[in-house]
């Protein structure tokens, strides 16, 4: 079995302010970064529990880096932080794709929920669906035939990714409360969770469809209030308002995902 991993600091339990995801408050994310790398390898030991010979890739989604490379699993392989894009080397030989730490879309009530950058978008929408990272990136692998089978985050983002993926596998491991403000579970029962959940949804990845829908591709950009859109407009895309672009693509990955 080949699976490829998206992580992010927002989801793990134990996260639930900005400041912990920050390189301004260092020792806070460094704390942080250990409860996602615990979280990380409790899904890569679920995903050999099923296979003991399965190759894992993990991509670290975070903006600043969110994984601790001395305590990232020793049986997985990573792509730290660096200049990449999509589709951030996830191409059709793997068979699945597992998201950890996610968060949900900006606009949902969501621990941390924001879509993209929580400073500058109010919302993506593509072919007039609303979309936060989890749902780009699953429609990215779904072009490729390749479906996303687990999620890892709080209850929101589990409910926004089941909406997409019916089917879906996912470990709820805190329960939001406010936008900076949840219950968790303890990082011990959330990695427990987790490992029991992959090897669930390695099991089950025969039995959930790639999230898809055919292109070409419009995706519509709206920037939170007093933000310029004028670095769009300098790359291409189109005006529709003072807050609002479009972007016009046959390619999925041309898009800003």
């Amino acid at each position: 079995m080949k699976v490829y991993i998206i992580t992010d600091l927002e989801g793990p339990a134990m996260i639930s302010r900005f400041d912990q995801t920050r390189d301004v408050t260092p020792e806070e994310k460094r704390r942080s970064m250990l409860f996602l790398t615990g979280e990380i390898n409790a899904c890569v030991d679920g995903i050999l529990d099923f296979d003991p010979d399965a190759e894992v890739i993990v991509w670290d989604g975070h903006g600043s880096g969110g994984i601790d490379h001395q305590r990232f699993h020793k049986q997985a392989k990573l792509i730290a932080r660096g200049p990449i894009r999509a589709p951030y080397f996830l191409d059709e030989s793997f068979d699945a794709l597992m998201f950890v730490g996610q968060h949900a879309k900006m606009g949902d009530r969501g621990v941390l929920a924001h879509t993209y950058s929580s400073r500058a978008i109010e919302y993506y929408k593509i072919n007039g669906v609303e979309l936060g990272e989890f749902g780009c990136r699953a429609l990215m692998a779904g072009t490729m035939g390749v479906p996303t089978t687990f999620v890892t985050g709080d209850d929101v983002t589990v409910e926004e990714a089941q909406e997409l993926v019916p089917n879906i596998v996912g470990a709820a491991v805190k329960v939001a409360l406010g936008r900076e403000l949840a219950i968790h579970l303890s990082h011990e029962a959330a990695c427990e969770l987790i490992r029991d959940k992959a090897r669930e949804a390695c099991k089950k990845t025969g039995q959930i469809q790639p999230y898809f829908f055919e292109g070409p591709y419009v995706q519509e950009i709206r920037m939170l209030e007093g933000v310029s859109i004028q670095h769009h407009l300098d790359r291409g895309a189109e005006f529709v308002d003072n807050r609002t672009v479009r972007v016009h693509a046959e390619n999925i990955c041309d898009l800003y995902i």
